[in-house]
């Protein structure tokens, strides 16, 4: 299971990654996509919209089962990666190259409660 070291997760499966300009892009783990299978479906939220930390706010869906993405933190929704609904097996190939969405947080401690790759890794039984 791929656990890049550089990214910020929660026990939900959603990675963090932070960006330069202040922004949080976010995606689903390789584990979450693994877990799920062969992805035929993504709704990815607006953007502009407000959201709080825990909010489900997108849906991947697998020939398997639809799973809910949570916010992993409180913010707004400054973009979304369009190529992943057209295209959702981008996810299954990559799932830290095919981010969901980016939020600029609330907060400028968001990060703060989120697990490094060694906590994320002993949450999904890996470590």
């Amino acid at each position: 299971m791929i656990v890049p070291a550089n990214l910020k997760y929660t026990e939900s499966h959603e990675w963090v990654r932070a960006d330069a300009d202040g922004t949080l892009t976010i995606g689903i783990t390789d584990h979450a996509q693994n877990a799920l299978g062969d992805l035929v479906f993504v709704e990815l939220p607006a953007v502009g919209r407000r959201l709080s930390k825990g909010e489900a706010c997108a849906v991947v869906e697998s020939v398997k089962a639809a799973s809910d993405v949570y916010a992993p933190v409180a913010g707004e929704v400054v973009a979304t990666n369009d190529a992943v609904t057209n295209a959702p097996e981008q996810v299954n190939q990559d799932a830290y190259a095919a981010w969901l969405f980016r939020i600029r947080p609330s907060a400028s401690d968001a990060l703060a409660g989120l697990l490094d790759a060694d906590g994320y890794t002993k949450t999904i039984g890996e470590a």
